[in-house]
């Protein structure tokens, strides 16, 4: 059951996911949180790194969706400008839209990674659908609605035990 909640790698930022190293772990294609994992919770617009990283992973052929619980107008709008695929009010931690990205997407799920700074959200929901989970730490937590900052501590309880492989290292 631990396992569900487990990341398989881990990474300071979403950067670090190069295609070059997503290579080397045998991954296609990412599903992408979008708040404190691409952004800061209150920013609007993608900075110019994400975006070169981006343009360099799909010039690689790496398959990008974002998937995100958050509204759908505010990720569309945010998806629009990377011209990325995305899923809105994906319900994360459950899988079915998360299964349903990857299908969408065309890339088997063992080669496809779910990527987010939520242990209990984006972790878990990766794992439910069969992918790996990279954990991403997030960008302002300060940031986020309480609700959300709640599950930091049990969070890095959680990280700090099972302390997963940081990718590339």
């Amino acid at each position: 059951m631990l396992h569900l909640i487990a990341p398989h790698y881990r990474v300071d930022r979403v950067t670090e996911l190069t295609s070059a190293r997503l290579r080397m772990l045998e991954l296609d294609a990412l599903l992408l949180d979008v708040d404190c994992t691409l952004k800061a919770y209150r920013e609007n617009e993608p900075s110019e790194e994400i975006r070169a990283w981006l343009e360099e992973l799909r010039g690689a052929g790496v398959g990008l969706c974002l998937m995100s619980n958050g509204l759908g107008h505010r990720i569309g709008r945010f998806a629009e400008k990377l011209d990325i695929p995305f899923v809105a009010k994906a319900l994360k931690p459950f899988p079915f839209r998360v299964a349903a990205a990857v299908r969408r997407l065309g890339f088997p799920p063992k080669r496809t990674a779910m990527v987010g700074d939520q242990v209990f959200a984006d972790i878990m929901a990766g794992r439910l659908a069969g992918l790996t989970a990279i954990y991403v730490h997030p960008i302002s937590p300060e940031q986020e609605p309480w609700y959300t900052q709640l599950k930091r501590a049990p969070e890095r309880v959680v990280l700090r035990w099972m302390n997963p492989p940081r990718v590339g290292g």
